[in-house]
């Protein structure tokens, strides 16, 4: 069992999202360990790209902050080794996929071993040209996370069962952002999935409010929240980590109950 699988090990799980970087990268370190402290299962890590074609304006935003602010690739191994010094809580790479491409896939996920990095989620990198990746992320222990948006029953399957880790289910078709209500049939894909394989499955994109926490957590294995959390960033700055705390720990309660 990974580490990231022993994340869902205790109920329901939370998994929260911070953009590397924003606005530095003492202050995501900070950030990333309140979440922590707020009862967080998961942390995602975004590695700032400027063309990050999945992401809606509160997190493109955030790229730009933290690419203006000298955020770079080696900075973000660091904080990942900073954070893992003081917690064992899995922890996650986003990013895409021209960032690991120039920095070689063997040397790249070798520095993530190195680090304590437990997974990696790479949205632009299609299913039928993972195996490269994969073979690289897995020989050193490194998940490679694969996304499962609102699509045909077969395809669902063929990405879960090569699955690992855990499966990030898309809730809406689009970018990130907050959703005032989520439509998308989530549990006839968390049966399909139930199916095939016996990884957990989270849900995200869209989801902010405790009531949405709750209602995705009855369907799913785990909420993941993102762009909620990166905004209160954006209204604070380097001020931001009691209402970090406080946002991180109510939706963790309305997760678990």
């Amino acid at each position: 069992m990974s580490n990231i699988e022993k994340a869902f090990q205790n109920g329901k799980a939370f998994i929260g999202f911070v953009t590397g970087g924003d606005p530095d990268i003492e202050k995501t370190k900070d950030f990333a360990l309140e979440m922590i402290r707020a009862g967080a299962d998961l942390v995602e890590i975004g590695i700032p790209f400027s063309d990050p074609i999945a992401e809606g304006p509160v997190i493109q935003e955030a790229n730009i902050r933290a690419l203006a602010a000298g955020t770079t690739v080696e900075k973000l191994f660091g904080l990942v080794k900073d954070i893992r010094r003081q917690s064992a809580v899995p922890l996650v790479f986003l990013t895409y996929l021209n960032p690991v491409f120039h920095y070689g896939y063997d040397a790249f996920f070798e520095r993530c071993g190195k680090a304590g990095l437990d997974g990696i989620i790479i949205p632009d990198l299609p299913f039928e040209e993972q195996a490269e990746v994969r073979e690289a992320a897995s020989k050193y222990g490194v998940d490679l996370i694969s996304l499962i948006a609102p699509t045909s029953e077969e395809r669902i399957k063929k990405i879960a069962q090569t699955a690992s880790g855990y499966i990030y289910i898309v809730s809406s078709m689009g970018v990130t952002g907050v959703r005032g209500k989520i439509t998308t049939d989530l549990a006839s894909i968390v049966t399909t999935l139930r199916s095939v394989t016996s990884l957990p499955a989270a849900v995200g994109f869209g989801i902010h409010t405790p009531a949405q926490a709750a209602e995705m957590a009855r369907i799913a294995d785990g909420v993941i929240v993102g762009s909620a959390i990166v905004k209160i960033i954006a209204e604070h700055g380097e001020a931001a980590g009691p209402d970090i705390y406080r946002y991180v720990k109510e939706m963790k309660e309305a997760v678990r109950r």
